[in-house]
C-alpha cells in the first residue's frame, strides 16, 4: 500500500493535474497528520506546490486544514491566493471571515471575485463583517460585499445597501440593486 503523501508528491512533480486531484483526496482520511508536509509545501517556491497544498488542505477540511488555509490567502501568487478563498467558502469556514473580508480589496479582480462568493456561501457568519465593508472599505471591497450580500439576501444589511444605492462607483450600486431586488426590496413605488 503506497503512502498517500507520496503519492501527493510525486503526482505534483509529475505535473499530472489529475492525478494530484486524486492524490488530494486522497489526503482528507490522513487528516491533520498531513498537515507539517502541507504546511512546507504552503512555503515552497513552487506555485504549483503552494496551489495543490491549497486543495488538499480544502479537502482535509478539519479546523487546522482550514487555520492552515486561511494563511494561502496571503500568499504572493492569485491562484494560490483564489484557491484558499474557493475552498474556505465550500468549507463554510466562518473562522476565516475577516480574512476572506480582506480578500475582498485583492488586488486581482479574481481573488477579490472568489472571496465575494466564499463569503456568500459562510452566509450569516459573514454579514456583519460583509456589512461594515460596505460602509467603509474601499470600491472593490465595497463592490464585494454587495455582491455577497445580494447572494446571502439578509434583511439586517437592507439598510446599508440602500444606502449604498448612491455610491459613487457603478458596480457597487450594480450590486447593491441586485441584492434588493433579490430581497424584494427594489422597485417599490410609493404612492403621493
Amino acid at each position: 500500500m503506497s503512502d498517500p503523501l507520496q503519492v501527493f508528491l510525486d503526482a505534483i512533480a509529475a505535473g499530472d493535474d489529475a492525478r494530484t486531484e486524486e492524490a488530494a483526496l486522497a489526503l482528507s482520511r490522513l487528516g491533520d497528520t498531513a498537515l507539517p508536509t502541507l504546511r512546507d509545501l504552503l512555503a515552497d517556491a513552487d506555485l504549483d506546490c503552494r496551489w495543490w497544498a491549497a486543495r488538499a488542505l480544502a479537502a482535509i477540511g478539519t479546523p487546522a486544514a482550514r487555520k492552515l488555509l486561511a494563511t494561502a490567502l496571503s500568499d504572493p501568487d492569485p491562484d494560490v491566493r483564489a484557491c484558499a478563498a474557493q475552498g474556505l467558502g465550500e468549507l463554510q469556514a466562518a473562522e476565516a471571515v475577516d480574512d476572506l473580508v480582506r480578500c475582498l480589496a485583492d488586488p486581482s479582480p479574481y481573488v477579490s471575485r472568489i472571496a465575494a462568493d466564499a463569503l456568500g456561501r459562510i452566509g450569516a457568519p459573514a454579514v456583519s463583517a460583509l456589512i461594515a465593508a460596505l460602509q467603509d472599505g474601499g470600491t472593490p471591497a465595497r463592490a464585494g460585499a454587495a455582491r455577497a450580500l445580494s447572494i446571502i439576501q439578509p434583511e439586517d444589511a437592507v439598510p446599508a445597501l440602500c444606502a449604498a444605492l448612491d455610491d459613487p462607483s457603478a458596480i457597487v450600486t450594480y450590486y447593491a440593486e441586485e441584492a434588493l431586488e433579490r430581497m424584494g426590496v427594489g422597485g417599490v413605488l410609493i404612492q403621493p
